[in-house]
């Protein structure tokens, strides 16, 4: 063979090791001329500035050799469609560190891959389950979407992969490749997004990124803009959200606090006509109950009362928040009468229950072997329904093969149905103030704890008093000394509070309710301490009056109380009074045994229970819900001027505006658009709220004004807004806002800078361009 040699400068070789065409590779110096079916050709040279280029017109693939002092260089052509294949296995055998490298070659030479090697990289990374791999497959999406390249993407790829990241709690990325299937017009069923969404309601960004989502592609169906009789709109009319996905959605929202949020799922349902199953009516009631909607709580009441298909436990959930409710607003008659109506009917089930159980005592005598028959599924009706058992394997995924096979998403979407089973039996464990037993409803320890502190913060004495009194008719009776009216008693002696002790210890005497001694002493030894003489002389009285007879403890106490007032004759004279009554030694230790036992961390009863409810509550302004419901009714109508004059009116009354106050009255603003001057106004009351009071930001209300000020282009106000969320470590959904800048502000500020600014312009400019860079765009 013809040898030919040529001398080659150094700018040559570095434009020739640029060129993308070649794969680059250090080699030894001494390795074999022949490797496969590649043919070598060799120049040496001493020094990089004389280098010598051996090559052959007839090589069938270019391959090139440059040695240096160093080692060898080897520059080589690869074959695209067997890279291809080399990709295909790798994937298929699982290499994914292989398989990667071998794209990143590709991408060198050829840029990306053909189709079907592209959406089988995706799914492949994705059955990894991997973060490391669903990133970079992941980054691939958003590299075709940058180079618009998107027609390399198929729908069931880019689906699956959203599927793979949500599983992996990386809501952001899932949530976008979902969007970017809606921006294309590459719909994905309901059946199969609905998953998607169940596993990123398992993070607070996730579950707020749902509700997005819902809103987004609820808005598509508005108002019957879609005409489903149509073939043409088949495939949209399939991504439509349907009850599961609201379902997810909604639940999502409650577990993470972003109430308001879902208010807003609740008001599109009945415009893109979404029905609700006996699951939404729960959340609902949540919802309503969060948010202090008692007025529509009524009114689903009678939905609830009606429905056929409730569990137990469902009706138990609606009450509470019922029951809940009347307690933020104040109303302690009605949360009253609602505890003892469910003691009226517990009491009437326990009577009934032992009527049947004398029925069938008497049909064991007489017939013992059909009762041990029939005993047994009594028995069974009357076990407790056990929990919903969490199936959900995160970490787990179906093949790609098994997933395209399901051409209708089955299988999704009985995988979003257990993910919200899981949700709902989180909110079920929320439930504190109602319990079941036998199917019958029943007030726990802490509605009386939470009802005896609005009635005590109330001044409501007389009132607490009767509603005790009748409960303890209704309930099971105790002794008097364990009476719950007894335990409210004794706490407010514990707190201090000795004049509505005694008020109810009057209400308890003049009702004919006959109480120990305990209660009388535990009294009058906090009078002594506190040095109240005239008292303890009326409750002596009252005691005589009740025919009670006070122990040693309280006498010792009362002579030490007089010695200390230097009353020698009235000291002697409790003390001959005690010895002719022949009062033993010891006392009664049972409420200082109550009060140790609480003060020891030992199981905790009701008084205890009281006690810390009363320390540690924060008192409630129920005015505050009344006033937000007007606004919020004013601002829902879009009546502003209204609503100006509920909100000057609730701050005159005293009541100070808080998070769902402000709330309302910004989305109201945006609603009717252009009132960005009077949603600046708020901002600023909110940083003044804020710097003298409790007033808390959270995430709904920033995210509200965030949008707001956006849309207006009041970018200097945005700025402020995302510095305070970032803060808070609040998550801020960047894709909406991005959209929302390239609909609204596409052009602005896209020429040149003016040479001449004001410092106002300058300022809006900078800020401007300070948010385009924070959401990606510069």
């Amino acid at each position: 063979m013809r040898r030919s040699t040529a001398s080659v400068s150094p700018s040559f070789l570095s434009a020739l090791l640029s060129c993308r065409h070649f794969r680059v590779a250090r080699i030894c110096r001494c390795q074999s001329p022949v490797y496969g079916s590649h043919r070598w050709f060799c120049g040496i040279s001493d020094s990089l500035s004389n280098i010598t280029l051996n090559a052959s017109s007839s090589s069938p693939n270019r391959l090139m050799l440059f040695s240096t002092m160093a080692g060898t260089i080897l520059v080589q052509a690869r074959d695209p469609a067997k890279l291809n294949m080399e990709i295909l296995n790798a994937i298929d055998e699982r290499r994914y560190i292989d398989t990667w490298k071998l794209y990143e070659q590709h991408m060198q030479m050829e840029g990306f891959p053909r189709k079907s090697v592209v959406n089988k990289l995706l799914t492949g990374f994705a059955e990894s389950l991997d973060v490391k791999w669903l990133e970079k497959a992941y980054a691939m999406v958003e590299q075709a979407f940058e180079e618009s390249k998107q027609n390399l993407l198929e729908k069931e790829p880019l689906i699956y992969l959203s599927l793979g990241l949500a599983k992996c709690g990386l809501p952001v990325p899932a949530s976008t490749i979902l969007r970017k299937l809606v921006e294309t017009e590459q719909f994905p069923p309901v059946t199969a997004w609905s998953a998607i969404l169940a596993h990123m309601s398992q993070t607070a960004p996730g579950a707020y990124l749902a509700a997005e989502l819902i809103l987004e592609i609820g808005y598509l169906f508005q108002d019957g803009r879609v005409d489903p009789r149509k073939k043409s709109n088949a495939p949209l009319i399939a991504m439509k959200p349907n009850t599961t996905a609201f379902n997810i959605a909604l639940a999502g929202c409650l577990l993470f606090w972003t109430t308001r949020k879902a208010e807003q799922l609740l008001d599109i349902m009945p415009r893109i006509c979404v029905k609700a199953d006996s699951n939404l009516l729960i959340v609902m009631a949540h919802i309503y109950e969060r948010n202090g909607r008692r007025e529509e709580l009524k009114k689903l009441q009678r939905h609830i009362d009606e429905a056929c298909d409730l569990t137990d436990i469902q009706f138990r959930q609606f009450y509470n928040c019922l029951l809940t409710c009347h307690l933020k607003f104040g109303d302690l008659d009605s949360a009253s009468n609602m505890v003892l109506e469910m003691l009226r009917k517990a009491k009437d089930a326990r009577n009934s229950l032992a009527a049947a159980t004398l029925v069938l005592e008497a049909a064991r005598n007489d017939n013992r072997a059909f009762t041990a028959r029939s005993s047994r599924p009594n028995l069974s009706q009357n076990e407790p329904e056990g929990s919903h058992k969490d199936r959900l394997i995160e970490h787990q995924i179906i093949s790609y093969d098994e997933f395209s096979r399901d051409r209708n998403f089955v299988k999704l979407g009985n995988e979003a149905k257990e993910v919200l089973l899981s949700l709902l039996g989180k909110l079920q464990t929320q439930v504190e103030l109602i319990t079941t037993e036998h199917g019958i409803l029943q007030p726990t320890e802490k509605i009386y704890v939470k009802l005896v502190k609005a009635f005590l913060e109330a001044g409501k004495l007389k009132d607490l008093a009767r509603f005790l009194i009748k409960a303890e008719k209704e309930d099971s009776p105790v002794s008097n000394d364990d009476s719950a009216l007894v335990h409210v008693i004794k706490s407010c002696i514990s707190l201090g509070w000795l004049d509505q002790a005694h008020d109810l210890l009057d209400e308890m005497r003049f009702a004919g309710v006959r109480t120990g001694s305990s209660v009388y002493a535990s009294l009058l030894k906090a009078y002594c301490k506190a040095n109240r003489l005239r008292e303890v002389t009326s409750l002596l009285r009252d005691a005589q009056k009740a025919g009670i007879q006070l122990d040693s403890s309280c006498y010792d106490t009362l002579i030490q109380s007089r010695v200390l007032q230097q009353d020698t004759q009235g000291a002697l004279d409790l003390f001959k009074e005690m010895k002719e009554a022949k009062i033993p030694r010891g006392g009664n230790p049972e409420f200082e045994q109550l009060v140790e036992g609480c003060a020891g961390n030992a199981e905790a009863g009701l008084m205890a229970k009281l006690l810390r409810e009363i320390r540690e509550g924060q008192k409630l302004d129920s005015g505050v819900h009344d006033w937000n419901n007007v606004i919020h009714f004013f601002c829902k109508k879009r009546l502003m001027a209204d609503a100006e004059k509920a909100l000057a009116k609730m701050r005159s009354l005293g009541h100070t505006p808080n998070a769902q106050t402000f709330h309302s009255m910004v989305t109201g603003y945006a609603a009717i658009g252009g009132k960005y001057i009077e949603v600046t106004e708020l901002w600023g009351e909110m940083k003044s709220l804020a710097s003298s009071a409790p007033m808390k930001f959270d995430q709904e209300l920033l995210d509200s004004l965030l949008y707001t000020f956006v849309r207006g282009g009041f970018f200097v106000r945005a700025n402020e807004v995302v510095d305070m969320m970032e803060k808070g470590n609040m998550f801020i959904d960047k894709y909406k806002y991005r959209t929302l800048y390239l609909k609204y502000h596409k052009t602005l500020y896209k020429g040149k800078t003016p040479k001449f600014q004001t410092e106002s312009q300058l300022k809006k400019r900078e800020a401007a361009l300070s948010f385009k860079k924070w959401i990606g765009l510069c």
